[in-house]
This record gives C-alpha cells, sequence and structure tokens, in this order.
C-alpha cells in the first residue's frame, strides 16, 4: 500500500483531527481556534488525498503514491488560503507565514522519501 493510501485511510481517525490541530496550533495558524476551519481542513486533506491515490501530483517534485498526511493538509491549507474569503484576508499574511514555516520545518514531507539519505 502506498504512503497516499495509507494516509487516505487515516483521515477518518481521531488522530488525524488531532493531527491536524497540533500542527495548526505548533505552527501559530491564527485559525487554529476554529473547530470548522479544522474539519473542514481535514475534508480537504482527504480530498488531496484521494486525487493522489489516483495518480495526480498534486507537488510538484512528490510522487503522488508519496504524498502523506502532513502534505495533504499543506496542500488543502495552500488551496484554501487562495480562495481566502473578504472577511479572512486580514488572516492571509499569517496563514502564508504557516504554510511558509512547515514547508521549512517538515521539508521531508514534501518530497520523494526514497532521494532522503
Amino acid at each position: 500500500m502506498s504512503i497516499a493510501e495509507e494516509s487516505l485511510r487515516m483521515t477518518g481517525l481521531f488522530e488525524a483531527e488531532l493531527l491536524v490541530e497540533l500542527i495548526l496550533r505548533h505552527w501559530r495558524h491564527p485559525l487554529a481556534d476554529d473547530a470548522d476551519f479544522r474539519i473542514e481542513l481535514l475534508e480537504q486533506a482527504a480530498e488531496a488525498l484521494r486525487l493522489a491515490v489516483a495518480g495526480n501530483e498534486l507537488i510538484p517534485g512528490l510522487p503522488p503514491a508519496k504524498m502523506s498526511l502532513v502534505a495533504a493538509i499543506w496542500f488543502a491549507e495552500n488551496s484554501l488560503s487562495s480562495g481566502v474569503r473578504p472577511e479572512e484576508a486580514a488572516d492571509t499574511p499569517a496563514r502564508v507565514a504557516w504554510l511558509e514555516a512547515v514547508r521549512r520545518s517538515l521539508p521531508s514531507c514534501f518530497c520523494d522519501p526514497e532521494l532522503l539519505p
């Protein structure tokens, strides 16, 4: 089973909800306290994993089968923040900072694991 398939299976577990909350809080996402946002983010991450399982490359350089739950969460927030509603526009710089911090802190989630030493 691929990383993407295993990650997709995890999205229905409480542990996936916990991971979303911890990632948002640790890197100080401006919407970390918003339960509806966290649920939407996990749902979008699951959709991203479905696309990856179907063979769609969502993050350049990351083979679809190697997409992890962390990468899917990042991808989902990247997609959600690009379609920000006007009332959330003030959060945009903080959301971009969150995206950058996660990618910088967890670079191994955004490349083919076989390329790592």
